[in-house]
């Protein structure tokens, strides 16, 4: 499996002949500044959103025409995507499983909002999600825009992952030490990814709390666009 971070929430995984894009934001993510944004794109097959906020899916209908990859969503977030003219996937919802191939995602439950802006006016897209995803033996969690919650523990009971992909930013998510606090309290990770942090002043700007948190594990601090082999 191999995952980039594209910066902020959004990853490029690729993994059991799947190139899964989750949450790619391009135009105004600052950390995408300057970044061969075709290449961070190029032979996506599929795009998972974990909610609707504009950190999360303004560039979505481009990005879904640009590479003919359809969107799979929450089913209010998938379907106004749909009429907005983003390529047609699954508009699905908590427990839901959806197949490519040997790649298996079902959607989890997350705690944040979601919405996003229709005609200038805020609008509900249903409830916030995470991923879990499994290929070809391997179990990934990728916790969306979340805090701690007690959900984490029957998605740790039940799918066993062993590499985490989680919100860590602080202020609209979890800070470094409550992610560290939820890996240590639920999960048994291997490997953790920290993301949505580093883009903006108010966010965490390094994972060494995380890191201190979580004696045992390996805690990746990714680079953009620079690929982590797992």
């Amino acid at each position: 499996m191999k995952i980039t971070w594209m910066g902020h929430g959004g990853f490029r995984i690729e993994t059991g002949g799947e190139v899964l894009l989750i949450d790619p934001w391009i135009d105004g993510n600052p950390m995408m500044d300057g970044k061969d944004t075709d290449a961070a794109i190029e032979g996506a097959t599929q795009i998972l959103l974990t909610h609707g906020h504009f950190d999360h899916t303004d560039d979505i209908v481009d990005v879904s025409n640009r590479t003919g990859a359809p969107v799979h969503a929450i089913f209010e977030l998938g379907h106004a995507l749909q009429a907005m003219g983003a390529k047609e996937g699954h508009a699905f919802n908590m427990g839901g499983s959806v197949s490519f191939g040997d790649v298996k995602v079902t959607m989890v439950p997350a705690s944040h909002s979601s919405s996003m802006k229709v005609d200038g006016v805020a609008t509900y897209m249903g409830q916030e999600a995470g991923f879990v995803i499994e290929s070809g033996g391997t179990v990934l969690y990728l916790s969306g825009d979340t805090c701690p919650m007690a959900d984490m523990a029957w998605i740790a009971e039940y799918f066993k992952p062993t590499i985490g992909i989680i919100s860590a930013g602080g202020y609209y998510t979890m800070d470094m030490e409550m992610a560290a606090y939820a890996a240590k309290k639920y999960f048994d990770f291997k490997t953790v990814i920290p993301c949505h942090y580093r883009t903006f002043p108010a966010l965490e700007q390094s994972a060494e709390k995380l890191a201190a948190g979580l004696p045992g594990v390996t805690v990746i601090e990714p680079q953009v666009l620079e690929p982590i082999e797992v």
